[in-house]
């Protein structure tokens, strides 16, 4: 399995568990790996036959802009139900960074594994 990257990317949403967060948008920062098959992709040099990282991009920032959840770990289950279905993702990794929610820290969050790998038992 080859793996299609999305590395940092920055979304604004609403999310939090306080008062004071339910009224401002944060940015989270967001780490993917994609598996997939690049053979058809590079044979024929044609972005149909592979994971498009723009529009998933796109539809990342765009989920992040429709929804508001209390938890980091809501915000990742449900981005990676979506991811999932809309992009027919066998397998993905998610980090999902909230910078600042810690004073002592860069920034807290999750790491999932959804779906599973060719030759995964």
């Amino acid at each position: 399995m080859d793996l299609v990257l999305i590395d940092a990317l920055e979304v604004d949403t609403v999310i939090g568990v306080y008062d004071w967060e339910r009224t401002i948008t944060q940015t989270l920062r967001l780490d993917l790996e994609l598996g997939t098959d690049i053979r058809p992709a590079a044979a024929g040099d044609d972005i149909a036959q592979t994971l498009d990282y723009a529009a998933i991009s796109k539809r990342i920032a765009g989920f992040a802009g429709e929804h508001q959840f209390a938890l980091v770990e809501t915000f990742a289950e449900r981005l990676a139900e979506t991811l999932r279905a809309e992009f027919a993702i066998a397998w993905l990794r998610l980090t999902v960074r909230k910078p600042g929610a810690v004073a002592a820290a860069s920034a807290v969050g999750v790491a999932i594994a959804r779906g599973s790998r060719p030759g995964d038992a």
